[in-house]
């Protein structure tokens, strides 16, 4: 009977550790397919134009960064480009956690007239591809006369759909209303409750809406291209697409580009993925 016993505990114990390798080897062959675009961007960023196109292609790093930097400086203003975006991503990030924040502890914590009903309309605006606003928003801005100017880019991203949503779901479940009503009977206004209690209260919910935001604002293309005129004003997207034509593509260059634009984003992410994570989790857990 003893022999038995431990043949069963044994075949127990290995089963799990075999099924455990069999998922990280899933998951790790996710991870090289994931993180194969990255790595070809930076190679080829250092790699002179005859190079890419080689087949097979190059796999290691070349000496050619600088100087497909120096073409690339020559053919746009890389850097006052550089600064556009971030510019514009900063700007826009900093407005949507203000005012989405304010819409969805709204939302959340009030009672007013057509609350549902504008509620659905921010949930039913969501359903809608973004490229549909594209014509409404270019006449906006040229009846404002913001063409060509930042403020067009982040001002209409400054309460988007998403944003409400994601702040009224963490807000509904994370702040207690009872929080609130002591805060109201110590005689606080409506907006310090707003900005003493609830801020404090939501930073994994902030720290998420801040990411996703940066990182979509920074990856923006159509928007920027229709409302941006002048190549000093053009987001990094717009200014590397602006130097591709059919025959005379310097591809060092646009690859030297796509890896300085890429490196911000993969350091965010290297940094604020925990957060990212627990911010998108942690409003559908009741406190």
């Amino acid at each position: 009977m003893t022999p038995i016993k431990q043949s069963k505990q044994s075949t127990q114990f290995k089963q799990p550790s075999r099924s455990r390798m069999l998922a990280w080897l899933i998951v790790g062959m996710g991870a090289v397919l994931m993180l194969a675009p990255f790595y070809f961007t930076f190679v080829l960023a250092t790699q002179p134009r005859e190079a890419i196109f080689h087949i097979p292609p190059p796999m290691w790093f070349g000496e050619s960064l600088l100087h497909n930097i120096r073409l690339l400086t020559g053919l746009i203003p890389f850097w006052h480009n550089l600064g556009m975006s971030l510019y514009v991503a900063v700007m826009t990030t900093v407005l949507a956690l203000f005012f989405c924040s304010m819409a969805g502890y709204a939302f959340a914590m009030y009672d007013f007239r057509f609350k549902k009903t504008l509620f659905a309309i921010v949930l039913g605006s969501m359903l809608l591809p973004p490229f549909l606003g594209l014509i409404p928003t270019f006449m906006l801005m040229n009846f404002l006369g913001w063409l060509d100017q930042p403020r067009a880019l982040y001002l209409p991203a400054a309460a988007a759909a998403f944003g409400i949503f994601l702040m009224r779901q963490y807000i509904g479940s994370a702040v207690p209303k009872e929080l609130l009503e002591a805060a109201r009977i110590d005689g606080c206004g409506e907006f310090r409750i707003y900005w003493k209690v609830v801020l404090p209260l939501i930073g994994p919910a902030l720290g998420t809406l801040g990411l996703i935001t940066f990182i979509t604002s920074w990856n923006s293309f159509l928007q920027p291209l229709v409302i941006m005129h002048s190549p000093e004003n053009f987001t990094l997207p717009v200014a590397l697409r602006s130097i591709q034509s059919t025959t005379n593509t310097d591809w060092g260059a646009v690859m030297a580009g796509s890896a300085i634009a890429v490196m911000p984003l993969v350091i965010l992410f290297a940094l604020f993925s925990r957060r990212l994570i627990s911010g998108l989790t942690a409003g559908a857990v009741k406190g």
